[in-house]
């Protein structure tokens, strides 16, 4: 290993360091102050955040190109990092109010920080895999946490099975790749996959990747383990998850789908548009019939996952695909921040044995709770992508390049489900301002700042979009 190898994966490296010294430092520290393990925690995401930023401008390969550096790597793991100190931020107080409060909690979360990150940097099919699955298997046991709760054991023994299988479908589609292109790095697989025609093999290989992704992403069908995971897990891993996850899910399917299989471009067009078609209607049309809020934000995420994929549909298009992806990139900046505001808001609202989670437990909310309420409306807004929210801009960038790219279809069935989205995020604002109500409130630092920062944040951003649209568009150079 050389040094420039080293610098290449160092900020994943300070924090596997950190992870394990905390996991030995955490036997020290009593079980009342645990929070010490939290402060502990967010100072080790800190200082990897804090170099990865120092590394911008940086452009190298790693370790015998497997690992890259770039702006592309560099953007969303600063984006991973930022949702793993929101991670702790909004567990601090959580979970000692579960009685679940124990310090491998953390360590847990900078590990799946830590494979969440090496999907970002990945430039061969083998750390795809390896990063996956450091991803995965810390998240099956934080959603099995609540030892204690049925419904929590039973969260991460499905999202076990199912990421189990997702995961068969990504080995599988990676052997095959290899059998057709005799090598696993993404570079040299567009090697080969320029050189001639395209094989059945590698496309059948491309597909199977596709189906792994898919599940990571929660996008429909492959999204049967979310609701049930999202629900029965801790609402701060459930936080914690559906932002992290989907980032790097995203992450990794834009860094081989564009590096490795663009000559599939044309073949894989119809398939994404069809995918992303599904999720967005699948998704928001089930979550108008859920009452539990915890269900509803799950079927939400489905539904953005459909957005997200939006950008992915007219990446064979040279022309348009830089600004479609980077609206891809810019939406997943808008969907982490309006959606750990929303779970903090649940978090806070949320009582023990299961208590508050009912859309119809927020009634009164805003009568007794005014900021949490304008917060909760802003996100729940947001969300649906009215103005004056960064969901707004979000949703205009990504309906803007699939128009450019051709697909005119696609965004309209893009703006019908976003109309379809404001009956059931509205309900939870017509409970908190037009139902009468006594909701009991959990009022903690940590807590408070998170949601209310992020409310401020998703309205402010979007008056200034352009300077994180510029990051994400100038983070793709590389990649066309």
């Amino acid at each position: 290993m050389t040094l420039s190898d080293f610098t290449t994966i160092l900020p994943v490296a300070i924090l596997a360091v950190w992870a394990c010294a905390l996991l030995v430092a955490d036997l020290f520290i009593p079980k009342d102050r645990k929070g010490v393990t939290a402060l502990l925690a967010a100072l080790g995401l800190a200082i990897s955040l804090g170099y990865t930023l120092s590394q911008i401008g940086d452009e190298r390969l790693g370790f015998s190109g497997m690992v890259a550096l770039d702006g592309f790597s560099i953007f969303l793991n600063a984006l991973i990092l930022v949702c793993g100190l929101l991670g702790v931020a909004l567990a601090y107080d959580y979970l000692k109010r579960m009685n679940i409060e124990r310090g491998e909690y953390y360590v847990l979360l900078l590990f799946s920080s830590i494979g969440a990150m090496l999907m970002a940097q990945a430039a061969d099919l083998i750390i795809v895999f390896l990063a996956l699955e450091l991803l995965s298997i810390p998240l099956y046991v934080l959603s099995a946490f609540a030892r204690s709760n049925v419904s929590s054991e039973e969260a991460g023994l499905k999202y076990f099975l199912l990421g189990a299988f997702s995961s068969g479908f990504l080995v599988y589609g990676i052997a095959l790749i290899f059998g057709a292109a005799h090598t696993t790095n993404l570079y040299a697989i567009l090697a080969a996959a320029s050189a001639s025609t395209v094989s059945p093999l590698l496309a059948f290989g491309a597909a199977l990747v596709l189906i792994g992704f898919g599940f990571k992403i929660a996008a429909v069908p492959f999204h049967m383990w979310t609701p049930d995971a999202y629900q029965g897990a801790p609402t701060a891993v459930t936080a914690f998850m559906s932002s992290s996850a989907k980032i790097a899910g995203f992450a990794a399917l834009l860094r081989v789908f564009v590096t490795a299989f663009s000559p599939l471009a044309v073949n894989m067009t119809d398939v994404l548009w069809g995918l992303s078609a599904l999720t967005m209607v699948v998704g928001n049309i089930i979550a108008i019939t859920q009452t539990d809020i915890k269900r509803m934000l799950a079927y939400s995420s489905i539904a953005h996952a459909g957005y997200i994929l939006m950008a992915f549909v007219p990446y064979g298009n040279a022309a348009v695909a830089p600004v479609s992806v980077a609206a891809g990139l810019f939406y997943l900046i808008v969907y982490a921040v309006t959606n750990f505001g929303a779970w903090g808001v649940v978090i806070a609202v949320e009582r023990t044995e299961g208590k508050g989670l009912a859309i119809s437990d927020y009634s009164g909310l805003a009568k007794n709770h005014p900021a949490l309420a304008a917060a909760m409306s802003i996100f729940m807004v947001s969300l649906i992508g009215f103005p004056p929210t960064l969901g707004l801009v979000g949703k205009v960038y990504l309906f803007r390049a699939v128009i450019d790219g051709g697909f005119v279809v696609l965004a309209v069935i893009g703006v019908l489900t976003s109309i379809i989205s404001a009956f059931y995020y509205l309900r939870v604002v017509v409970n908190m301002y037009m139902r009468d109500g006594e909701p009991a409130v959990r009022r903690e630092f940590w807590l408070d700042f998170t949601w209310g920062a992020l409310a401020f944040l998703t309205v402010f951003l979007s008056l200034i979009p352009q300077t994180l649209f510029a990051w994400a568009s100038s983070a793709l150079m590389k990649l066309f």
